[in-house]
């Protein structure tokens, strides 16, 4: 596969040359598919300032769930295109770092499959234990590459595209003073649900308030949201989450607040609008039709600037007060994790 021939990478590249120098570009690793070796990469813009809070966008991690890359690139883009014009962009810009990897898996997009190229499901491959039981297979296996979730061998170094993802939220995210991280995905449901930590236990994690929170802006600033925001332990439990991997690593920086956060499109509902999906493996994840894709993309895109915005103004609604913080934290654990 040329990389070339791969439209999302060159939608990808097209942006970063229509940013000119407001965008910064690097290629984090490449990564083998047949005889090609395809990029995977990091476009940067805002302020690189460790002050400043920033927010991380990533898509594509699943090749064949190609929404998720679409998503990504249609915030990026519509970012781009302000750029010329938008003054209020532009001091955003001025205390915000945004971070984008719209393809973590290129070879996986190329190949049309859920892991990478060497059979990993990227988010099945960090080491991280599930504390309980996980549903078979789905909460990640060991057992071949040849079935589905496969984690990768028992004390092997994460694949190339797992390294360099957490490679980049460290270096990008995990040091400022508050982060947030969407990480677009699809195929699971009838709702569009944003979950957080933990997916490897049911136990709660310690920014409980700061995402109830979250949710208190989100239902005031988009009434009419249909998003479903819960921990994924409420779903189903699963090895090797890299957003749980992170997670936990940021809680070894005491005073920074990291939120990871993965957009899992309901791509069930296209499914139910359209049945013919069924018969093709890309319509199990991702919309056929064109005004649907349409209507996906703004319906996200819109989402992603609400967060941009709410990163950028974190100190007007995260709570400090200790008293308010317990409220909180009383509250969110009777919503989302019973009495």
């Amino acid at each position: 596969m040329n990389p070339v021939l791969l439209p999302a990478l060159a939608e990808l590249q097209g942006l970063v040359e229509a940013g000119g120098a407001h965008l910064q570009q690097r290629v984090v690793c490449e990564v083998r598919c047949g005889e090609t070796r395809l990029p995977v990469q990091v476009i940067t813009l805002g302020n690189p300032g460790p002050d400043v809070p920033a927010i991380g966008i990533f898509g594509g991690v699943h090749g064949l769930e190609r929404i998720g890359a679409e998503v990504a690139l249609a915030f990026l883009r519509s970012l781009v295109m302000r750029l010329p014009w938008d003054g209020v962009l532009h001091r955003q810009l001025e205390s915000l770092r945004m971070v984008f990897m719209p393809l973590v898996n290129p070879a996986g997009m190329a190949l049309g499959t859920r892991a990478n190229a060497r059979g990993v499901d990227l988010m099945r491959n960090a080491p991280v234990e599930a504390v309980g039981r996980v549903p078979f297979l789905i909460g990640g296996q060991r057992r071949s590459a040849s079935l589905p979730w496969y984690r990768g061998e028992a004390g092997a170094a994460m694949e190339a595209e797992s390294e360099a993802l957490c490679r980049v939220v460290e270096d990008e995210l995990l040091g400022r003073p508050f982060s947030l991280a969407v990480d677009c995905h699809s195929g699971f449901g009838l709702r569009d649900r944003i979950w957080f930590p933990h997916a490897h236990t049911p136990a709660p994690i310690e920014h409980l308030p700061e995402l109830l929170a979250l949710q208190h802006i989100l239902d005031q600033a988009l009434t009419h949201h249909r998003y479903v925001l819960e921990p994924q332990s409420r779903q189903y439990l699963a090895h090797g989450d890299l957003w749980d991997h992170l997670y936990l690593r940021s809680l070894q920086r005491p005073g920074h607040v990291f939120l990871p956060l993965t957009l899992e499109m309901g791509s069930w509902l296209w499914v139910k609008k359209n049945p013919r999906q069924l018969f093709s493996r890309h319509g199990l994840f991702n919309p056929l039709i064109e005004h649907r894709q349409q209507r996906v993309l703004r319906t996200h895109v819109n989402w992603l600037d609400f967060m941009a915005r709410a990163v950028t103004s974190y100190r007007r609604w995260v709570p400090l007060d200790d008293a308010e913080r317990e409220r909180l934290r009383a509250d969110a654990q009777g919503l989302w994790y019973g009495p």
